[in-house]
């Protein structure tokens, strides 16, 4: 069955507590944002081992195995989005349509094992490019295609929303 398209801008959260999840953009310091990608990842290989892995809840969302290489895919979006802003003044992000891409790489066909290897690899990639920002770069700026403006720091922040959000869906739909 065909997931209907994310059209949510989910910018907002980077200022704002989710409803859904709990994220509070407000209260996590771009300083804070390794360890909760660390913590976050460190859940996802539990989810993986779960009987249900492959089955989707219900005809609009994804099953645990389709939110896991999503949330792998965003680790390696954010820390190339994130190199771009450090190499380069005011880039503009390429738009990433997330949901062609999980069709395109069939998500829902992948390996398990494989996925849970390269998101914890990916994660912890993404979580010590963040740490290694100098103080002086975290202004920095990068332009998604909408035209959203993020610094390296409203970046990080919106970055990390995404993976504790999908970890809260897979949990809830238990």
């Amino acid at each position: 069955m065909a997931i209907e398209p994310e059209t949510k801008n989910w910018t907002w959260v980077i200022e704002a507590t989710c409803p859904e999840c709990g994220f509070d953009g407000r209260s996590v310091s771009v300083r804070d944002i390794p360890a909760v990608i660390e913590e976050n990842t460190a859940a996802w290989p539990a989810v993986l081992e779960r009987d249900d892995v492959r089955v989707r809840p219900d005809d609009h969302t994804w099953s645990p195995l389709e939110y896991a290489a999503h949330v792998r895919d965003v680790h390696r979006k954010m820390t190339e989005r994130l190199a771009l802003m450090l190499e380069h003044d005011e880039p503009t992000f390429a738009n990433w349509d997330q949901d062609a891409t999980a069709v395109e790489d069939d998500y829902a066909g992948q390996d398990p094992a494989v996925v849970g290897r390269e998101l914890v690899d990916a994660g912890q990639r993404a979580a010590r490019a963040f740490a290694a920002v100098a103080d002086a770069d975290l202004g920095r700026t990068g332009l998604r295609s909408d035209g959203s403006v993020f610094t390296v720091a409203t970046l990080a922040t919106y970055y990390a929303h995404d993976p504790v959000h999908h970890l809260w869906d897979v949990r809830r739909a238990r």
